[in-house]
């Protein structure tokens, strides 16, 4: 990622997460795209509290949810995970947090590392008035802390509805570790996931 700092994972990280702590059991879902889907997938299924890690497409048609025609960039879809989460376990908080600061750099505009391209963008499809409010904040916040070297690009927008992707994309890191491109992309997020959020990573 480019040049940033970490100080607002202190106190900001207690105090922001507590609003969005649910109370009790139960299943949601929240959908993120940050380029390829691979490394966004195997983040999130070390995440404690996270059920389910689905790799698909968002932002376009039923009709163009084929890997092939959204590597056209002509579709309006994102590469993007459906993930379904415990609440009691993992707030909606701190899935953002392990997005913004694990899954993928959300400076880079419709790219991500070596991927170039409009299914590559950064975006939060929210599925509910309280995760669109959840996400505005984070990235409001994430500016004024100047988290970053660069603009916030990520986009922040109603999922319509989400498509999964072809089964050989599933779970693609755990089949493919020793893959050059899973090697120098992906295995490395993990690393950053263990040691920058430990009370969150489930090996």
């Amino acid at each position: 990622m480019k040049a940033r700092t970490l100080a607002w994972l202190g106190l900001w990280w207690i105090v922001a997460a507590a609003p969005l702590v649910a109370q009790g059991g139960g299943r949601e879902t929240a959908v993120f795209a940050g380029g390829c889907f691979w490394g966004v997938d195997a983040v999130f299924r070390h995440v404690r509290g996270v059920l389910q890690v689905v790799s698909g497409y968002a932002g376009g048609d039923a009709a163009t949810a084929r890997y092939e025609l959204v590597s056209t960039s002509t579709t309006g879809h994102a590469e993007s995970v459906e993930v379904t989460y415990d609440p009691a376990t993992v707030s909606y908080a701190q899935l953002l947090r392990v997005f913004f600061t694990v899954a993928h750099d959300p400076t880079e505009r419709n790219r991500q590392g070596p991927d170039v391209g409009t299914q590559y963008r950064s975006a939060l499809f929210y599925t509910s008035p309280e995760q669109h409010r959840a996400a505005l904040a984070m990235i409001t916040t994430l500016e004024r802390e100047r988290a970053y070297a660069e603009p916030i690009v990520t986009e922040v927008v109603p999922l319509r509805r989400f498509y999964a992707a072809e089964a050989y994309h599933q779970d693609y890191l755990a089949h493919h570790r020793d893959q050059p491109y899973i090697v120098f992309n992906d295995l490395p997020k993990l690393v950053t996931l263990k040691q920058t959020f430990p009370e969150l990573y489930r090996p």
